[in-house]
């Protein structure tokens, strides 16, 4: 402040420096002993950096058959297309490179987060014990989705395909979805849902779940079935994501049609995203480490 033996022209003038140097002094103080605030963007970016979407791996059986990753490849172009700027990979449990393994070792070394959408049907050994096992045998922090399972988006598909193989509605008409089969019973139960939701669809013609192995009917058995019930306009819907053996050999045996397999359909890519979207938000799943152990 000012000393008190300045000497001024007038009171106005001592009062001007005053006022001055008040102003001065204020300017300088901190309310609360706190330090000036950083600008907002600044601050919001270093304290809370942007979230990361884990990523989604889409996990295919394998199969020798070579058509199958390439159809699971344009599937998941599908998925990019539907969600830009999410990180999707594709990885098997057998036969074929990306193993899951592998995968999960990548995104562990990144640091990655990831869910891991089964391209399965129904639950069954691959989705309770090797995904889960996979996923505890890294260090990669992950978490399994459901199966596709039975869902309209996955019905969708289903009719598609048959349309596009000739389906059109008429006497005697029957189905048999064919797919691969486990001796989980879970899996059954999952697959005889699928059939009823596909009977519906189609208008109330009845849909016999068969299986290419490890569980009854077979493909032949369900197709005599239907035809001890009068159908003998019979097409066999194929439930699987991709070619390979079962799925031609399923075919082999349609006396009418037989669909092709899922692959890209628009529907099962957006079921793909509905099953990662879920396992993100779920508050109850069980982690996979505890799956494993099960």
């Amino acid at each position: 402040m000012t000393d008190p033996d300045s000497t001024f022209d007038s009171a106005a003038e001592l009062l001007g420096r005053i006022t001055e140097q008040l102003g001065s002094r204020l300017g300088q103080v901190r309310p609360y002993g706190r330090a000036p605030r950083r600008p907002p963007r600044k601050y919001d970016e270093e304290a809370h950096p942007p979230m990361t979407a884990p990523t989604l791996v889409a996990v295919g059986h394998g199969s020798r058959d070579p058509r199958a990753r390439a159809t699971l490849a344009r599937l998941l172009d599908r998925v990019r297309e539907l969600r830009p700027g999410l990180d999707v990979r594709l990885a098997h449990i057998e036969l074929n490179a990306p193993l899951l393994d592998e995968t999960l070792a990548d995104l562990a070394a990144g640091g990655r987060d990831a869910v891991l959408v089964p391209l399965l049907l129904a639950p069954g050994h691959h989705v309770t014990h090797d995904l889960p096992a996979a996923v505890a045998a890294t260090p990669a922090h992950a978490r399994v989705a459901d199966p596709l399972g039975a869902h309209p988006l996955l019905v969708e598909a289903l009719a598609d395909r048959l349309a596009e193989a000739g389906w059109t509605p008429g006497e005697g008409d029957g189905v048999v979805l064919a797919s691969a089969g486990s001796r989980d019973p879970r899996s059954g139960a999952e697959t005889r849902r699928i059939a009823a939701l596909l009977g519906e669809r189609l208008g109330g013609v009845p849909v016999v779940p068969a299986y290419a192995s490890a569980a009854a009917p077979t493909v032949p058995d369900a197709l005599r079935a239907l035809a001890a019930r009068g159908r003998h306009r019979v097409a066999v819907a194929s439930c699987f994501t991709a070619p390979g053996l079962f799925a031609t050999r399923a075919a082999a045996h349609a006396p009418w049609i037989a669909s092709a397999p899922l692959g890209n359909h628009p529907a099962l890519a957006r079921l793909v995203l509905h099953r990662y979207d879920r396992s993100r938000t779920a508050r109850t799943t069980t982690p996979a480490r505890e799956l494993a152990a099960i």
